[in-house]
Order: C-alpha cells, then sequence, then structure tokens
C-alpha cells in the first residue's frame, strides 16, 4: 500500500530501502484518491523505531494511507529530538477538530505505575474521549490498550509476579470477525509487559468481546462494539531485534531478566531469533484498515 508520509521523516528511507512503497505528500497531492487518514498517538520513547514499525504493518494493502504523528504536550522525553518532534509531530491542539478514519493509541513504559500518576494521564483520556466522537475505529497497543480498556470500560490492570516477555501461542475466537480473516486456529505474537487485564473481568462485560488469547499470555486481542474500538496486549508490530534489545537494556541495568520465552533458537541470546509472527501481524492490521477503517468511514466527514 502507499503510505502517505511526510518527505523528510526518516522512517522513510528506512521503509523503502525494505522495498516498501511510500509516497510522500508531493505525489500524494497529485493523485485524485481520499486517502485514509490514520493519526498515531506515539508514547514510546523510541519514537523513530515505534514510527518504523507501524508503518511497516500499515504497508499491506493496496488503500492509499495518510500518516500523522501525534505526541502529548504535557510530557516530552528526552530519547528523541526537538527537532524530530517539531518537524513531524502534531498535538492535541493541532488535532482536536480533524475527524480521522483510524486512530493507534501505542505502549509507553509506564505500566507499572498508577493511571493517575502518569504525567501525561490527563491529555491521554482527554484524547480517548475525542476518539469516540472524531475517529472511526481506534486501535489500542498494549499499555494503551490497558488504559483504552481501563477508561472506557473501568476494567483495572493487575500486577504480575514476573515479566511477561517472548513469543506466545494464542488460541483464536470467534474467527467469524473479519479482523482474523486469514488468521490460523493458533499463532503467535510477542508480549513484553509488567501488568495484565484479567480475562474473567472482560468476558464479565457484554459490550466486550474476546478475539484471542493465550493460555501462557492471557489476553491478546478484544473487540469493542462492532469495531469502534480494539484493544491488542501483546506487540505485533515488533521487529526481529526488538526484544533482544529490551533483554540486553535490561541484562545491562542489572534488572536480571529471564530469557524472553519462546524467542531464541534454544534459548542461546548469542543466535539471531527467527521471526515467526510477522504473516499474523500483517493479516492484523490489514484486516482492521479494510474492514473496520476503510469499509466503515464516510467520504467525507460531517
Amino acid at each position: 500500500m502507499p503510505i502517505n508520509v511526510h518527505s523528510e521523516l526518516p522512517a522513510k528511507k528506512i521503509m523503502e530501502e525494505e522495498n516498501i512503497f511510500m509516497m510522500d505528500e508531493l505525489r500524494a497531492g497529485s493523485q485524485d484518491i481520499r486517502p485514509l487518514k490514520i493519526a498515531i498517538l506515539n508514547l514510546m520513547p523510541l519514537k523513530e523505531e515505534t514510527e518504523v514499525h507501524l508503518l511497516r504493518c500499515l504497508s499491506n494493502t493496496p488503500l492509499q494511507v495518510e500518516v500523522s504523528f501525534i505526541s502529548t504536550a504535557s510530557y516530552i522525553g528526552s530519547n528523541t529530538s526537538k527537532n524530530h518532534l517539531d518537524q513531524f509531530y502534531l498535538t492535541y491542539e493541532d488535532i482536536k477538530d480533524n475527524k480521522y478514519d483510524g486512530f493507534i493509541i501505542t505502549g509507553a513504559p509506564v505500566e507499572n505505575m498508577k493511571w493517575e500518576d502518569v504525567i501525561y494521564w490527563d491529555e491521554v483520556t482527554k484524547i480517548m474521549e475525542w476518539s469516540k466522537t472524531h475517529v472511526t475505529s481506534t486501535l489500542h497497543i498494549c499499555w494503551g490498550a490497558q488504559a483504552g480498556i481501563y477508561y472506557h470500560y473501568g476494567i483495572d490492570k493487575h500486577e504480575l509476579n514476573r515479566k511477561i516477555s517472548g513469543i506466545y501461542s494464542h488460541m483464536v475466537h470467534n474467527r467469524k470477525e473479519p479482523i482474523l480473516r486469514g488468521f490460523d486456529d493458533v499463532f503467535l505474537a510477542p508480549h513484553s509487559r509488567y501488568t495484565e487485564i484479567k480475562v474473567e473481568e472482560v468476558k464479565a462485560n457484554p459490550e466486550l468481546t474476546v478475539l484471542a488469547e493465550s493460555e501462557e499470555a492471557g489476553l491478546f486481542l478484544v473487540m469493542a462494539g462492532k469495531g469502534k474500538q480494539f484493544f491488542v496486549f501483546g506487540h505485533p508490530e515488533y521487529d526481529r531485534l526488538t526484544l533482544d534489545k529490551e533483554y540486553r537494556r535490561d541484562l545491562a541495568k542489572g534488572i536480571n531478566p529471564e530469557i524472553p520465552h519462546n524467542y531464541y533458537i534454544n534459548d542461546n541470546p548469542d543466535i539471531k531469533p527467527l521471526l515467526t509472527w510477522r504473516s499474523h501481524s500483517n493479516a492484523l492490521y490489514t484486516n482492521w484498515l479494510n474492514y473496520y477503517v476503510y469499509q466503515n468511514t464516510p467520504y467525507e466527514w460531517k
């Protein structure tokens, strides 16, 4: 799919080197096509890395997508340059009057904190409330999924006695839902988190449908209503070496982490891990864009 991004965005060059068709705003403007407008609230500290992860996931349909990146104004991290944020990112004040076909809220490294202690919590909840009336479908990822299901449905997170990290097997439920088209009965996906949303608490809410879960890692995919909101509790967007980087980072910090589950061959961190989840990750994002964004969004927002 042609992805329309700022012509100077560093992620654009990386994607082109992977032979993924990228389109800058100049070429997109010459086409008589109404592109899907997708906004991404990027709460991850390594924003440029996350940009690549998500743009890669959005690159597998023939639809033209215009992507805007959003950051919080109430907190500016130190891992991304101010120049990058000024050039490529908007804030809520910039977008509050806009309508978007799709919206993505990423994870964030704050899951051990109470919701109200997160410095940008009020801003994120304002954006979540705004998304109910200004977005066709919203996809929440990891901490974003936990935060979203707490804000919208009052289901709180629970601390785990150890970090869930690795590649886990998941069972598909309600496979007739379009977002699961092309999925096998069992599929692999990464998780990386210290907290969880309990399956039984979600199943007790009639507005929510569990679409995929893991015996070892718990919830993976939950749908609200007919697809207005999705909550993805893993990280299907991760690339081959993301968990490796996290593992080595934690080692360097002296945290003494467990080796990520089912990730390294023979649990040997010196062997390059296999990429075993990309096809289902692509299917998830492609199905979301097609069936819940493109098929449902109005041609012109009123």
